[in-house]
């Protein structure tokens, strides 16, 4: 073990996979509070800090607390709960996990989708409740996957691998993003309006914040129209939460399959209410197999920094950040 890597201490605020723990505990010096909060730090602390391993909000309040604090290791590719900007203007750098989460998290998109639209879930109920022996087959479902075109908001590693899943099973992919992507032949429409009005099948891939805050809106999910699915699979912040009740509740459109809500673990009355909509608790990515590997991609942004000066995955609004001396 290197000197470097003993005396650099690290930040772990609130939970954390425990894997990612052991391993930081191995190599780094460990100081843990229950949150980011930099009032459950004292001076020496503060100062001791160089690195943080979290999967809660790391704000500006916090980065600006901590003097000699270099890197940020967000567990979790989606990294809104920290704020890169600030960090990356304070010269510190930011890393997340991709692609160890991305085959995982499109498979439980597509999972989302069919249990959306073909009812499995409500199936399975009813021949538990052994209703298949007393009342005979579940009935026809009026959603098939026959026919639908697809549309991807957020056309990134898991945008793309969504697609690849959705084009085995017959299907025409198109997608919004910020900005058309060069090297890929699906079509391309320049608002998420447009794209709704053009497929009856939405799956959400979009990062949360600002730009995308309530982005699924009553209008874009009135364009679905009534054989409309909508998956958000990406962040709850981009739907409009009361506006997707509504929607179900009225036949605006079919389905919905989410894993993702605005104030996890708290799933709106109005949202639970609605049988054409299967919901989940976040578990995207929640397999042992892959929570691991996110878990080791988090500790190795930090070895990687601290032993080598850089890091393996930097978000962009840090990939400028070298390391301090």
């Amino acid at each position: 073990m290197s000197s470097t890597q003993t005396q650099a201490t690290v930040l772990i605020p609130g939970k954390l996979h425990p894997h990612a723990v052991s391993r930081i505990e191995e190599r780094f010096r460990v100081v843990r509070i229950e949150r980011g909060d930099a009032a459950l730090l004292d001076e020496e602390a503060r100062r001791a800090v160089r690195g943080i391993a979290s999967a809660t909000v790391i704000d500006a309040a916090l980065i600006d607390a901590l003097p000699n604090l270099e890197i940020i290791a967000n567990f979790g590719v989606g990294y809104d709960v920290v704020d890169a900007a600030h960090a990356g203007a304070r010269g510190v750098m930011v890393t997340n996990t991709p692609d160890v989460l991305t085959e995982e998290v499109a498979d439980t998109a597509i999972g989302l989708l069919i249990n959306a639209v073909r009812e499995l879930p409500r199936a399975e109920a009813y021949l538990r409740a052994g209703r298949w022996s007393q009342e005979g087959p579940y009935p026809l479902t009026r959603g098939s996957l026959r026919g639908r075109s697809v549309g991807i908001f957020g056309m990134g590693r898991i945008g793309r691998a969504i697609a690849r899943r959705i084009e085995a099973f017959g299907l025409p992919v198109s997608y919004h993003n910020r900005r058309q992507v060069e090297d890929i032949d699906y079509r391309y429409h320049p608002t998420l309006l447009s794209l709704a009005e053009a497929v009856d099948t939405l799956i959400s891939v979009a990062p949360g914040g600002t730009a995308t805050e309530k982005a699924v809106n009553a209008d874009v999910l009135a364009a679905l129209g009534p054989e409309g699915v909508f998956v958000n699979i990406g962040r709850g912040s981009t739907v409009d939460e009361e506006a997707l009740a509504d929607a179900l509740r009225s036949g605006t459109i079919l389905a919905a399959g989410l894993d993702v809500f605005v104030d996890e673990p708290n799933v709106p009355e109005a949202l639970m209410a609605c049988e054409n909509a299967c919901l989940l608790p976040h578990v995207g990515s929640a397999s042992v197999h892959t929570r691991q590997g996110m878990a080791d991609l988090t500790v190795d942004n930090l070895i990687a920094w601290f032993t080598e000066g850089k890091a393996l995955t930097p978000v962009p609004e840090t990939a400028h950040v070298g390391q301090k001396r």
